[in-house]
């Protein structure tokens, strides 16, 4: 039985935030590597296009798979121990890519990768707010957790361009194993134990439904992006909608469902859920691509593709950080309103075109930053809020299961919407056609989902102020249901 999370921490707050912040960080620098590292990567092991799609999509599918999963095994067995088995298969999991022969093992290991990632993201928050009680103190922690985030996506293909040149792209994954030698290090002396004081029962159908429903559909997706109406992609998208409704039935039958259903009554829980993952569809899936774009379009290298992400990425932090000034809206609101500051970004992108300079995308880029630091840390507080305590860690692990499953679906849909672009003045002016109409259909995502997170925020306030639903049933006073 693992220990309870009313029990008093042996170590300072700081430690916890510091090893689950560095965690965070290197997973996203992980994720983002292979935007600067792929045509090194694909030349050495001579991948084909397809193998190349893989090596982004292949982390998602560990993620998308495993990530509820590692959040409910948090809390029943405990979350630094599931943290800490995260951290041991991200060093053999790197290692792995670092000593890849070929393509199948280099693929392996950014499978595992993923695996890695949903064991260390899932029971962070659930780290967090064991050692930070509810209130301003847990809100400014959250802030910065949530910058982490966007560190780690701007350090990413900074740090992957800087290493290939100095030492190769075997170079980018050797030290990532070594910094992950140095997370193990912070688990065992940085973080307590926590979870429930009473696991439930294994949901094995769960886990199977859920885990192959998602593997199947981000597959399809990935798979897709070289036509939709091949048979294996029809065949994969289809049997992943399948396995994920039979993962829903399978939940409202289980007496200890992995996922309680019941939470999706709790407008915090839906604007969390609704809120990350149209933070991929919208924000995470144009930004992935945009180095692609910049490269291609306005012939920039690599190196300054990425630093141009980074004014996006950095500003994210910044705003996480001083996110915590804005604790007296509601956390709902908060995601409402960070998702329309980001579709207003987003607009401002549009108009790129052959011949333009990058400086063209620099205020889309500031406001769509801003508005990502303070949608990261609402997220996360919703995430913490909107669930029992005990339930925290299963609490974080489906809002970044819905947030990844959104990005990979928002980045099939962008490369989707730019490869049917056509020129006759040849592939580059396609290209940047095909951005500018993917960004168009992202800042619309970024309206819609502002519009939920708002309808969310409405219905809360309604069910707060009429009291007892009809079944006379109340909403849990351990858990915020209104996001405020």
């Amino acid at each position: 039985m693992t220990p309870s999370p009313a029990t008093s921490p042996r170590h300072r707050p700081g430690l916890t935030l510091l090893t689950t912040g560095f965690g965070t960080l290197l997973v996203l620098i992980d994720y983002t590597a292979p935007l600067t590292t792929l045509t090194p990567n694909a030349a050495a092991l001579r991948m084909g296009p397809s193998a190349q799609t893989w090596v982004l999509t292949g982390t998602l599918v560990g993620l998308a798979a495993l990530l509820l999963t590692m959040g409910s095994a948090a809390d029943d067995y405990g979350r630094k121990r599931v943290f800490g088995a995260g951290a041991v298969l991200l060093l053999i999991s790197t290692l792995l890519s670092a000593l890849a022969p070929d393509t199948a093992v280099f693929l392996a290991g950014r499978i595992l990768q993923g695996c890695a990632a949903a064991a260390i993201l899932a029971p962070t928050l659930g780290l967090i707010g064991n050692v930070y009680p509810a209130g301003p103190a847990r809100v400014k922690a959250l802030g910065r957790w949530s910058a982490s985030i966007g560190l780690g996506i701007a350090t990413g293909p900074i740090y992957a361009a800087f290493l290939e040149d100095a030492g190769g792209w075997r170079t980018v994954y050797a030290v990532l194993a070594a910094l992950s030698a140095v997370l193990i290090l912070l688990t065992a002396y940085g973080l307590d134990e926590s979870g429930t004081a009473r696991p439930r029962k294994l949901d094995p159908f769960g886990v199977v439904t859920l885990a192959a429903g998602s593997s199947c559909l981000v597959a399809g997706l990935a798979e897709g992006r070289d036509g939709w109406g091949r048979a294996p992609v029809l065949i994969l998208l289809v049997v992943g909608v399948l396995f994920l409704v039979g993962f829903a039935v399978v939940e409202c039958r289980v007496a200890e469902p992995m996922l309680d259903v019941t939470l999706f009554r709790n407008s915090g829980f839906v604007a969390s859920s609704a809120g990350a993952l149209f933070t991929g569809l919208s924000i995470v899936g144009l930004m992935s691509y945009l180095p692609t774009v910049l490269q291609k379009s306005l012939g920039e290298t690599s190196l300054t593709a990425s630093l141009v992400l980074a004014i996006w990425s950095g500003l994210s932090v910044v705003s996480a950080l001083q996110a915590r000034r804005l604790a007296g809206v509601a956390a709902t609101t908060q995601v409402a309103g960070s998702l329309l500051v980001c579709g207003i970004g987003e607009a401002a992108l549009l108009g790129l075109h052959v011949g333009s300079s990058w400086t063209h995308l620099v205020p889309g880029l500031v406001i769509a930053g801003i508005g990502s630091g303070i949608l990261n840390a609402a997220l996360a507080r919703l995430a913490v809020g909107s669930v029992p305590s005990h339930r925290a860690a299963m609490g974080s692990g489906a809002n970044n299961s819905f947030r990844y499953l959104g990005s990979a679906l928002g980045v099939a849909i962008v490369a989707t919407v730019v490869s049917q672009a056509t020129s006759p003045r040849g592939p580059a002016y396609a290209m940047a056609d095909g951005a500018n109409r993917a960004t168009a259909v992202t800042a619309l995502l970024c309206a819609i989902g502002a519009t939920v997170a708002l309808w969310a925020r409405i219905a809360g306030a309604r069910a707060t102020a009429d009291g007892p639903s009809d079944s006379g049933r109340t909403a849990s006073p351990a858990f915020d249901t209104t996001g405020s």
